[in-house]
């Protein structure tokens, strides 16, 4: 054997106990897996929305299954399912939670405050305490407010403007979740618009019929759903009971109006679910939570349904049509 060979042989010899730990780290590199807590019971009843932020991560780079875990939790609007699910994903110490609905986001403080949150739909984020501030959230929850307390005058005054001669609105809307904020709104925009305002809970599924079979007895004149997931997921069947009982209802989710709503005004919830999956690509590369501010919304849409108008014989004014980002035909 040549010198130069038995050198060779020596410095891979060396080279080799070196080079192994690193090859075996790159094989080792944790495979981040992020808890997605929602509020349906399957994935199904979550079609809207699932697949959009599937496609978030992937946009990002992220390949679920080999890149990234995404772990899917239905708990089926019951309260309990959504505390025992985030508790079963806090420990399984998942890199992350993702929580759809404010119901996820307090389930998931309860159960960890070390794991970071990325709340999705938070209506009042500072008002129900989930962070100190939006520019400052200081835990361990962060992401996208609604504005929805913000956004209930300019709703009420639509509604007005669509339906001729409004004088008594309802506000429904879901106990289980903090309202104070919408309800305090409202009241101020119906007394500054003249309006008689009352309110009333409906806690399950099976009480929205009801309702607003009991709101036309009282000859109230249109309805503004809070948010609540619950009303989301019942969507048909609130848009059924708004028309059977030939109630003009304004909601603040454009994918309800399809279903029998009058008009929605509020963000463009597609888009909050591909920007959680960014706050969440910060998060995994490094950031904090805290350090993160909690975004509103940068684009406003107000959705028409011509077809739930002339079943309620209204006329959509031609200034709001010109307005609309949607018309439902």
């Amino acid at each position: 054997m040549t010198l130069t060979r038995r050198h060779a042989l020596a410095a891979g010899t060396l080279a080799w106990p070196l080079a192994w730990p690193l090859a075996a780290r790159a094989q080792a590199k944790k495979v981040p897996r992020v808890g997605v807590l929602w509020h349906a019971a399957n994935a199904d009843e979550e079609s809207d929305y699932l697949p959009v932020i599937e496609k978030a991560f992937a946009d990002l780079g992220y390949v679920d299954g080999k890149t990234i875990e995404l772990l899917h939790r239905f708990p089926a609007e019951q309260t309990a399912q959504f505390h025992a699910m985030a508790q079963e994903l806090a420990d399984a110490k998942v890199d992350l939670i993702v929580a759809i609905t404010v119901l996820g986001v307090i389930a998931a403080r309860k159960a960890t405050s070390t794991i970071p949150i990325v709340g999705v739909v938070m209506p009042d984020p500072v008002g129900t305490k989930l962070v100190e501030s939006l520019a400052r959230p200081g835990g361990n929850v962060t992401g996208l407010s609604l504005m929805s307390v913000d956004l209930s005058a300019k709703r009420l005054s639509l509604l007005k403007e669509l339906v001729p001669g409004l004088a008594r609105v309802a506000v429904i809307y879901d106990p289980a979740l903090p309202s104070q904020g919408y309800i305090a709104n409202f009241r101020k925009a119906a007394e500054t618009l003249g309006l008689s305002l009352r309110t009333l809970e409906v806690a399950t599924p099976e009480a929205i019929a009801p309702a607003f079979q009991g709101l036309a007895a009282d000859k109230v004149d249109g309805v503004l759903v809070a948010n609540g997931s619950m009303f989301f997921t019942e969507r048909a069947r609130l848009g059924a009971a708004a028309l059977a009982a030939r109630m003009p209802t304004s909601v603040n989710i454009a994918e309800m109006v399809p279903f029998g709503a009058l008009m929605s005004y509020g963000p463009d919830f597609p888009d909050y679910m591909r920007r959680a999956a960014g706050y969440a690509d910060r998060i995994l590369k490094g950031a904090q939570p805290a350090d993160l501010p909690v975004e509103q919304p940068t684009r406003i849409k107000l959705v028409l349904n011509r077809k739930a108008a002339s079943a309620l014989g209204l006329a959509i004014p031609p200034s709001l049509l010109a307005l609309a980002d949607d018309v439902v035909d």
